[in-house]
């Protein structure tokens, strides 16, 4: 027996000693092809990137994997019990692989010939996630085995289960409990219910045959075993597993969570990015892109953009439902029917899909896709404004009924208004709007296009239109640069210039001339044929050269006449860029988007340095020595933020003056009266301002702003400011042979917008003051100091000269102080062309009598 016993003892130490040689021997084998298990400590997780707004909103994230590192300290214990129940219930207590689990493996591949028996512990599973395949051979089993048990060397069991937890494909391309939480749930870790967890922990077997939304039986199933382990590993009680096992899946998928509508933002960071740092890292090393813009300017443009596009295009009429589903005497779809059809078709911009099931004498019940299968309504007042559509400029008339707009069967674009849903359809014109701060350049909205799903054409940035009467302010600054003054007479009438034998002759819009008239209110009514004389009496050289310096290019400069009509092809930034420098007291700053760029760690790895208005700079910083940067003295200090926002401030960061504080003040006044107008409506000599739609609308005297439209109405503009925002909107086609219209009456809309041509303040500004209403509250209104050469004295309405009486044939102007007239009129009274003696006999007053001596 003990001969036996002996031998059996001898047999066991060979094994033993066999095996210990076996698996040198395999060491040796695969050491070549075995990574070096440190490097794990700097592996960075693939996150995707985000792009935020600067007060925090996520815009967009863009990357193949969604992934949302976390802590130990961000995840549930809970979470984490069901993950070792399930997939190592012995985590806590093997080093890195579990001897029987490998001892079952092994059996069933010498029995089968095929490793079809999983054995991995956790830590084999990260060994495997980080550095090997996920081929099923026994070479990588055994490589899989060797780096397990080296990470349990190098790492403490928190750090393996952090890695494992952040870095496991759970599906829907989430990468982590973290994306997985938000894809299927919409909720972070710490607010997932127990049931909720066990689906999650059930995942990792088989993430396709086990999605929940996509397979919820199977998904139930895996997570009622999940539940079982937990229940048998006492992580759970009882009374816990019935409830959650009798829960119901409720899994549904939700995309990243994008709190701030801002595609076309978003699209431009991400450009940046890969332009800093290539596709590769941009996409994989988490980085968090913050934006200037911000949520209330954002939401407001938005807004503003698609309901002006949505009255335009109901102005124009109905151009039928989208398609038709069935029609009678065809029998009904059903409800399930008609929301599998409305499930493929997308939302866009603020348009939901509907199918029309039911038409009244003046409704229709809708089903919508977001509606359940509950039947909607929709009034008279929904659908009354849809005529049918004939032309841009042409339409049907004014329905009478709900069946002369739509049909049951039909599907339809409808959307929300008021609370109520309205009929609607995607708005064949485009549109364009930006706002941003004139003090530092930075973008504080931007909308590109009605649908940036439908088109990624950022127009507001890549569109170079012709911007027609907005580019007025920016040669009437260079008059005054050379001579005008707001009083200067120019001669409002008709132009031929003579080419050869072809004669240009520019005319008003409205054809309407009034003779001589004061710079400032061919300003304010917008007079082409006065922007003409000026260009014609100061040449393109200076005219052009003027230009350049508000930032246009001058190869978007035509180097003829037509430029005083805006010919100029220049996109909306560019604009609001140059309206900024008016704003601003005439300094150049540089439109900027992106504030600052974080690591995954939260370091900041890029900051925008922009340029910034400080008008007292010369004043307020000294020089210091051996050429160091400007520091804030004491007395710049003293004075506040408002003149320099930024300090300490380098020379290189103070935008510099291209226009003269003088020219800047004298055309916001220009701009002004585009709003408000002029005259006296008290004594029937009262006119409006192109712009005096904004004036009615907001009531705030610290705004200017132009209209704009071009030859056969294909664009329309309003550009401007007020406080310290200032924005450009642009309505037109992307193809350029299309014109925004005309209307006939239509009873159905307001008065105000219902007919006639399109134009500027028409079309374009209503954007403009709805998104300056809805931003008014974070937008305060600003005075702005008088510069210290501008004088002010009283004028006479009608002649521009200096005048001693105080009626309303009078006014105030502004001039520099080495430009006020020196010449009074030559009668006490005036009344528009006749000036009235004190013994009230009536004679001319003293103006130019010839219409040469205005050029």
């Amino acid at each position: 027996m003990m001969q036996w016993i002996k031998r059996l003892v001898l047999f066991s130490i060979f094994m033993g000693l066999a095996g210990i040689a076996a698996i040198v021997a395999i060491y040796y084998l695969v050491k070549s092809d075995l990574p070096d298990v440190a490097t794990i400590t700097e592996i960075q997780l693939q996150v995707p990137m985000k792009v935020y707004s600067i007060d925090g909103e996520l815009l967009s994230q863009f990357g193949e994997k969604r992934r949302i590192p976390l802590t130990k300290e961000d995840i549930p214990e809970m979470l984490t019990n069901a993950f070792i129940a399930i997939e190592d219930s012995r985590f806590h207590q093997h080093f890195g692989i579990d001897p029987i689990g490998i001892m079952r493996a092994v059996s069933v591949w010498v029995s089968t010939g095929s490793a079809t028996q999983g054995a991995s512990t956790i830590t084999q599973q990260v060994a495997r996630n980080f550095f090997l395949t996920r081929d099923r051979t026994f070479i990588r089993k055994i490589k899989e085995v060797f780096i397990a048990v080296q990470l349990e060397q190098i790492l403490t069991k928190d750090e393996i289960m952090m890695l494992y937890l952040n870095k496991i494909a759970l599906g829907q391309r989430a990468y982590g409990i973290g994306a997985a939480a938000q894809v299927y749930y919409g909720k972070n870790v710490s607010e997932l219910t127990l049931a909720e967890m066990a689906v999650l922990a059930g995942l990792p077997k088989a993430p396709s045959n086990l999605n929940p939304i996509t397979s919820p039986k199977n998904a139930k199933m895996r997570r009622n075993v999940v539940l079982f382990r937990m229940l048998s590993e006492n992580y759970i009680t009882q009374d816990q597993y019935e409830t959650a096992k009798t829960s119901p899946i409720t899994a549904t998928y939700h995309g990243a969570e994008i709190t701030l509508s801002a595609h076309y933002v978003a699209e431009i960071a991400r450009n940046k990015l890969i332009e800093l740092y290539g596709s590769e890292r941009s996409y994989n090393e988490g980085f968090n892109v913050y934006t200037t813009i911000n949520k209330i300017d954002q939401q407001a443009a938005n807004k503003a953009t698609l309901n002006n596009l949505h009255d335009y295009d109901k102005r124009h009429g109905y151009r039928g439902a989208s398609k038709v589903l069935w029609q009678a005497p065809a029998e009904s779809w059903s409800t399930e029917a008609i929301l599998s059809t409305l499930s493929q078709t997308p939302d866009s911009g603020d348009l939901h899909p509907a199918v029309v099931v039911k038409v009244t004498k003046q409704a229709i019940k809708v089903i919508t896709k977001s509606g359940q299968g509950v039947l909607q309504q929709i009034d008279w007042d929904g659908l009354k404004w849809a005529r049918p559509f004939i032309t841009n400029s042409r339409q049907g008339d004014e329905p009478k009924k709900a069946s002369e707009i739509v049909a049951v069967g039909q599907q339809i674009w409808v959307r929300e208004v008021a609370q109520k849903l309205e009929l609607s359809q995607y708005p064949d014109a485009s549109a364009a709007f930006v706002s941003l701060n004139p003090q530092d350049g930075a973008i504080t909205s931007m909308v590109g296009g009605f649908s940036f799903e439908q088109s990624k054409f950022n127009r507001a940035t890549q569109a170079q239109r012709q911007v027609g009467s907005n580019i007025k302010p920016f040669i009437y600054s260079a008059a005054l640069d050379n001579g005008y003054t707001l009083a200067t007479l120019v001669n409002d009438a008709p132009i031929n210039e003579w080419a050869g034998s072809t004669a240009w002759r520019p005319k008003n819009s409205p054809e309407v001339y009034a003779g001589p008239i004061r710079l400032r209110q061919a300003m304010g009514q917008s007079k082409n044929v006065v922007s003409v004389r000026l260009v014609q009496d100061l040449g393109l050289t200076k005219v052009t050269n003027q230009l350049e310096k508000y930032g246009f290019e001058r190869k978007n400069l035509p180097q003829n006449n037509t430029i005083a009509l805006g010919s100029a092809s220049i996109s909306p930034l560019s604009l609001a860029t140059g309206y900024a420098i008016i704003a601003n007291g005439g300094f150049r700053i540089e439109p900027y988007l992106i504030e600052r760029i974080e690591n995954a760690y939260g370091s900041v790895i890029y900051q925008a340095n922009p340029k910034i208005v400080c008008s007292d700079c010369a004043e307020l910083y000294t020089q210091q020595e051996n050429n160091q940067p400007f520091i804030a003295t004491q007395t710049a200090l003293d004075k506040g933020a408002n003149i320099c926002p930024i300090s300490p401030v380098s020379a290189e960061q103070i935008a510099p003056a291209v226009i003269s504080a003088e020219t800047s003040f004298l055309t916001r006044e220009l701009l002004k009266t585009a709003i408000w107008g002029g005259g006296s409506w008290q004594h029937n000599s009262g006119w409006n301002g192109t712009g005096w739609r904004a004036g009615r609308a907001l009531k705030r005297h610290d705004m200017g702003g132009k209209t704009g439209t071009t030859n056969g109405s294909k664009d329309a503009w309003f550009s401007g400011f007020a406080g310290h925002t200032v924005a450009t909107s642009w309505v037109g086609f992307d193809d350029f042979n299309l014109d925004l219209g005309r209307t006939s009456y239509n009873n159905n809309l307001d008065k105000d917008q219902s007919y006639g041509s399109e134009f500027g303040a028409k079309t374009a500004q209503p954007a403009w003051i709805e998104f300056m209403q809805e931003t008014a509250s974070s937008n305060p209104v600003v005075t702005v100091d008088t510069p210290s050469n501008i004088s002010t004295v009283r004028i006479d309405r009608n002649s521009g000269l200096l005048t001693y009486q105080t009626d309303h044939n009078t006014l105030f102007e502004y001039f520099r102080a080495d430009s006020v007239p020196s010449e009074y009129v030559n009668r006490k009274t005036v009344f528009k062309d006749k000036t009235l003696t004190e013994d009230n006999q009536e004679i001319l007053y003293n103006a130019p009598t010839s219409v040469d001596e205005l050029f």
